[in-house]
Formats: C-alpha cells, structure tokens, sequence
C-alpha cells in the first residue's frame, strides 16, 4: 500500500509502511496532529464544528469539499494534518476524548479500532454498496458490519519493461526463466526487481507464497481470517516457503536480499530487470525512467494456486467518541461516495478510485489505474483482525532466511513459534 496503510507496526519494518496509508503503531501517547492553513471552512449559522484527520496527501482535495460540506450544514469542518503513526495517534487520542469525528486510514486497521471501541459501523444504502468495487466493501466489512466508507483500492501487480520482455509471462517460471536469459545476455542486472532486504518482504512476497500453497490463517465459516488458526508454519506454508528458497540466493537468484525497497523500483527504471512486483506507488519512478512498459497480474506458479495479492483499501471512518456524530455519518455516507470526491483525491494521489464511475472516468487520461484493478480483482483484502500485527515480522524473518537458503521447516517453525508466543501474552 506503498502500503503505508496497513498500519501495523511491523509494516514499518517492511517499508510497506513508509508507501501508501503511513502508520506504524509506534506513536507516542502525546503525539498530536498539526492543524494546517487549510484546516477550516468559514462557521455557518447552525454551529457545530466536524473535525476530520486525514495524512498529508489528502488535506488540499478534501478542503473544498469540506468547505461546500460545512456551508451547505451550517457547522465549521476542520481537516486537520496528521502525518506519523497515524492509527495509534487516533487510537490514543480517542480514549482521551480529544480525537476527531472522521479518521482517513486503511482498512486493515478495522479489527484493532473495533476492538478498542474507537468506530462505528457506516451505514450505506444497497444502491451505494453496489456503486463501489466488491471488493472494497468485502475489504472494509468485519464481523458483518461496514465500518468505513472506501475510495480507494492499491494492490501489487506484475510491472514488466516490454521492450526487455515483450509478453505477459504465463507462470513465474516462464518470468525466471526470461529474467535469467537476459541477465545471461547482459541485458539486465536483476532476474527480478522485488524487495526482499535484510528482513523480508512479506506483502511483496505473498502472491508468490500463495501460489505455492501457504496461507496465513484458515478461514472462519463466514470467510473471514480466522485467529485461531495460523497457518505459517503448516504443511502447505513449508512447502512455500521450500519454493521461496528455491527462487533465492542459492537458487535461481530472483530473490534477493540486496534488493531493497530503497532501490527496487529504482533498478526497474533504470533497466536494470525486466520484471518488477510493485503496486501504484511505483509508476511516478516509472515513467521518469522513460521505459515502454506493461502492467499485468503477478503470474502463478505452473499447476499453483492463484498468485493472490493483498489488496488494501483507503477509508473514511466515524469515529466512537466524536462528538458530532451524526454529521461526520452524513459526511462519510453521503458526502465522500460522490464521483467528484473520489476523483479529487485520487488526482492528489493517483491510486484507483474504489467507486466504479471515478474509475471509470479515470481510465481514459490513467489506463494504469484499470490494470491494476484487474491485476487485483482476485486479491486477498488485507486481513483487518488485530492478529495480523503478529504475521509480519516473524514472516520476514523466514523469507529471508529461506533466501539466503535456510532450512524452509526450520524457518516456517520458527515463524509460527514467535506469531504464537506474540498472540499468547
């Protein structure tokens, strides 16, 4: 979500963090967000002041609307600039009463906020549940219930340099068979541009881990991750994580811990691999490198399971404990699904518009935008439950070691030893 969305502390560790929706959950109690100059609208006559936190990104394209929100309402908005460990900062705030009414975040963050009492169900109507992509709506329910308006979906998808490699490849073997035919011919560096880096990777890897038969819980009989199952260190996680050796270090070299997040969109642009697993984030490096270039699903092993990428969705939600809230429901429900919303904010930061007629509308000047969607339309929704904080940094320790040609049982046990240990206390 460049994920700085998912929220959890340990996506910091995976520079997932420092991308798409910025939050670890390492803030400090006292930290607060800074209002900006464009933090309020002109109070009407009916009184009242909205508050809404939103990260950086999103304070300019929310300001208009907010103003037209606030004039139309009679009440002051306020959109105030919150930009370090977001999630925590709104958690703690919360619990001492000085949060706002609306928090802009990812939706992986549902089951934590949910847990610790800090938002309430959305209500959207049949009509503005269809307008959205399924997936969205699969990504931001929990427990049955919405808890968050979407507007914005990012997933990983498989960028190839088309002059380099000219067809969407089949299965990653065919992919590592073509990357490591051009590092051969001397025509690339890299068989494949993923980051790996010292602690792994695991949002970038797990299309590959899931194609290979791992899974990080089971399933609950409504679909949902189950907690209490955790899958890392099953029989089908083995032998993915035995496939993740097979591609590293030691192996076919696809993998490979010196390609970081630091520079692994940066060698693609540079043509320095034909193959790169990035999300959104990366097109802007992209383009600046002035290569021809293609955007398809990341491919699935030969005879594997779907290469499913995590799919992360931007949301607004209704905080508990704010003290307007009825208008921050009216705002979220009924004011932020509009198509000129979400084409504002998608313009202030060009990720696919979760509402079908933004995106749409967006296809025809970003065709990107659309490719990405496809890539990701048998994605996974980033688990929301709390126990997914667990999963990332005991998971990248196993990639990396794998990759470095570790032992896969040894590197999955362990993994499932620490994610059990973390859950127990």
């Amino acid at each position: 979500m460049r994920m700085r969305a998912l929220g959890v502390a340990a996506l910091a560790t995976l520079a997932f963090a420092a991308t798409a929706c910025g939050d670890s959950q390492q803030a400090s109690p006292s930290a607060a967000p800074a209002e900006t100059g464009a933090s309020a609208s002109a109070p009407a006559a009916g009184g009242g002041t909205l508050v809404i936190w939103a990260d950086p990104s999103r304070v300019k394209p929310l300001k208009p609307f907010a103003d037209q929100f606030g004039a139309e309402n009679g009440v002051t908005v306020e959109v105030k600039e919150i930009s370090k460990d977001n999630q925590q900062t709104f958690l703690t705030a919360s619990q001492q009463g000085s949060g706002p009414d609306i928090m802009i975040g990812a939706h992986d963050w549902i089951g934590n906020l949910v847990q610790n009492g800090a938002i309430d169900p959305v209500t959207l109507t049949d009509a503005q549940k269809a307008a959205f992509s399924p997936k969205a709506i699969q990504a931001v329910t929990f427990n049955g219930q919405i808890y968050g308006a979407p507007y914005a979906v990012e997933n990983i998808a498989l960028i190839r340099n088309t002059e380099l490699a000219p067809d969407a490849p089949a299965t990653i073997e065919d992919m590592v068979a073509k990357g490591k035919q051009l590092k051969a011919d001397g025509k690339v560096k890299e068989v494949l541009c993923i980051p790996v880096g010292q602690k792994g990777d695991a949002f970038h890897v797990y299309p590959i881990f899931a194609s290979a038969g791992g899974a990080l819980f089971g399933a609950t009989a409504g679909g949902d991750p189950d907690p209490k199952q955790v899958l890392v260190g099953s029989p089908g996680s083995v032998k993915a994580f035995g496939k993740l050796r097979e591609l590293g270090e030691k192996g076919d070299g696809a993998l490979r811990t010196s390609i970081t997040n630091e520079n692994y969109i940066v060698n693609f642009a540079g043509g320095k691999c034909a193959y790169l697993i990035s999300g959104p984030w990366a097109m802007s490096e992209v383009k600046k490198g002035g290569i021809a270039y293609d955007i398809t699903a990341v491919p699935p092993f030969e005879g594997g399971k779907p290469a499913t990428p995590f799919v992360g969705v931007q949301s607004f939600f209704v905080a508990s404990k704010g003290k307007n809230k009825a208008l921050a429901q009216e705002f979220v429900a009924n004011y932020v699904t509009n198509k000129d919303v979400a084409k504002a904010l998608y313009e202030a930061d060009p990720r696919p518009p979760a509402l079908t007629a933004a995106l749409q509308e967006v296809q025809a000047s970003d065709p990107d935008a659309v490719k990405f969607m496809e890539a990701g339309k048998d994605g996974m929704p980033m688990p929301a439950i709390p126990e997914m904080a667990a999963i990332w940094e005991p998971f990248g320790i196993a990639e990396n070691a794998v990759v470095k040609g570790g032992d896969a049982a040894k590197a999955a046990a362990a993994a499932q030893k620490a994610i059990d240990g973390s859950l127990k206390h």
